[in-house]
């Protein structure tokens, strides 16, 4: 089987973060691991307290792992500050990790800054030229590049200067656009379109954490990156639209929808 590391912060409510993207590799065939950066006091109206871990524990956890398992994909998520987002790069050449997704995890839905500003410097520096894809939404695209990124041409801009920054691969999330949202996706090269149409849903807990693992997942089992990407876009398009009421906030999306179908646990 093959497997995928996620690096990221912990959701007590089981909707993002760790908890997401071990439920997306799951659910699409890959054996998920993972290293914990943060825990979160979370639900799913927001996020209440974030206590960081230390580099160290992090750095280790890490090396657990790869000293003792092959490592086909790695996600990372929810960095929290400079430190942490410094060890991780250095930690993943060490061991020479491979197809690496980086999501650019800023800010919570409910508003909680997750990234430290100074940390963004550190994310560009030294995890972008180590990704083969980042997969920042409108908000951390424009928090990356300094420009408001709000339409299509704001999207194409922003790719490109962020392709300069070194990841192999850009998809600029356009979850948030005005009508209908697309994703956007630029190897250096060509611009490809993913469009879809919105879903009418206030189920969204998790979308990023668990697009961004799908990508990792497809990349995992050797899909060509477009393919991965296309794969997971076809995947979070799914739990989006079965999404679902859990708490007195935004629910999550439904990872396992698909098998749950097919297994007739569904009524």
């Amino acid at each position: 089987m093959k497997t995928a590391l996620t690096i990221a912060g912990s959701d007590s409510s089981g909707g993002a973060g760790i908890q997401a993207d071990i439920k997306a590799f799951s659910a699409l065939g890959v054996y998920g691991m993972s290293v914990i950066t943060a825990v979160t006091a979370q639900n799913t109206c927001g996020v209440t307290n974030i206590r960081e871990l230390d580099e160290e524990i992090v750095r280790d956890q890490i090396a657990a792992v790869f000293d003792d398992i092959q490592v086909n994909a790695v996600k990372i998520g929810m960095l929290a500050n400079a430190g942490l987002t410094k060890t991780v790069a250095e930690t993943l050449q060490k061991y020479g990790a491979a197809n690496i997704v980086v999501d650019p995890v800023m800010i919570s839905k409910s508003g909680s800054v997750l990234l430290r500003p100074e940390a963004i410097q550190a994310l560009t520096e030294y995890l972008f030229p180590l990704a083969s894809v980042v997969t920042p939404n409108l908000h951390e695209a424009s928090r990356i590049v300094g420009f408001p990124v709000e339409d299509r041409a704001g999207m194409e801009a922003a790719a490109v200067v962020i392709k300069k920054m070194g990841p192999a691969y850009v998809v600029v999330k356009g979850g948030h656009l005005q009508g209908a949202p697309c994703d956007l996706v630029y190897d250096g090269t060509e611009f490809t379109v993913l469009a879809n149409e919105r879903i009418d849903t206030v189920h969204t807990h998790g979308t990023g954490c668990t697009f961004s693992s799908a990508v990792a997942a497809g990349l995992a089992k050797g899909m060509p990156v477009l393919d991965a990407v296309r794969m997971a876009k076809q995947y979070i398009t799914m739990a989006i639209e079965h999404g679902f009421a859990l708490g007195r906030g935004v629910g999550p999306t439904h990872h396992f929808y698909h098998l749950y179908q097919q297994a007739g646990f569904l009524d």
